[in-house]
């Protein structure tokens, strides 16, 4: 008689689990991943910080922005991934913007801080011209690649990624900016955690600087899940990059390409 109370409530609660709608059951997953990040780069962040207690107490030393740095085809610890044949000086060159055949911009080397207002200035002298924007980077500053983005979004431009091509690291965040998005499935498109720099290379010398350090990461990382959603994108996506060290790098394959709707067409 006493059993009766108790296991009525417990299966209450598993009906109502098993009514959720996946959608639901998936976005949860994504927030508590989030929050699961963010107390991991505080922890982080804050044992840095103690162990260099000698360094001068500066906000200077702040990170401006979030950035994922740019990925390097070559590093070591990469996961195998799609052929990269692109050549590597000119991936590792600042972000460079020049209109090709058949009203292709191509949009080549490493997004650097500053680099969207070039972008936009030179997309705007062109504009008329531009059907589509190739895409070929190993990534870099978010903020830019989100403005890079928003930009071809707004004019209404499709993007793709050829065959042996990059697109790596912050590179997608502006793959997605595309009304269409086309991959080549032969395309190297990944993803992997962003990562707080320190403008002169050293470490914060104070928990205030790494809590600012990690209150922007969070910020940046909402920035790009509306960014995502927006732009007709699975935030899901982002859960690979979030589990990918930025040393690594998670590549997309073509059914996760489709599935999280990166990619809208697939070119051969």
């Amino acid at each position: 008689m006493t059993d009766a109370p108790a296991t009525k409530p417990r299966r209450g609660l598993l009906g109502w689990l098993a009514d959720l709608d996946d959608g639901v059951i998936i976005r949860t997953a994504f927030y508590i991943m989030l929050a699961g990040c963010a107390a991991v780069l505080y922890i982080d962040f804050r044992e840095r910080a103690e162990a260099d207690l000698s360094l001068a107490d500066s906000t200077s030393d702040m990170p401006q922005m979030p950035i994922l740095p740019a990925f390097d085809p070559d590093a070591p610890q990469a996961a195998p991934g799609p052929a990269v044949t692109s050549d590597p000086e000119s991936l590792r060159q600042p972000l460079s913007v020049r209109l090709g055949s058949g009203g292709t911009l191509e949009v080549t080397g490493t997004i650097d801080v500053g680099s969207a207002a070039r972008f936009i200035a030179e997309f705007e002298s062109v504009r008329e011209y531009v059907k589509r924007v190739a895409l070929d980077s190993p990534g870099g500053s978010v903020n830019d690649a989100l403005e890079i983005g928003r930009a071809i979004r707004a004019a209404g431009i499709e993007t793709s990624v050829a065959a042996g091509a990059l697109c790596a690291s912050s590179c997608p965040l502006v793959f997605a900016g595309g009304t269409a998005r086309h991959a080549a499935e032969a395309a190297a498109i990944g993803v992997h955690q962003i990562y707080a720099t320190v403008s002169n290379a050293t470490l914060p010398a104070s928990l205030r600087a790494a809590g600012a350090a990690m209150s922007d990461t969070q910020k940046t990382t909402a920035s790009i899940t509306r960014y995502l959603t927006d732009s007709g994108v699975d935030p899901a996506l982002w859960l690979h990059a979030l589990e990918t060290p930025p040393d690594r790098l998670y590549y997309l394959n073509t059914e996760e390409l489709l599935t999280y709707r990166l990619a809208t067409e697939l070119d051969k």
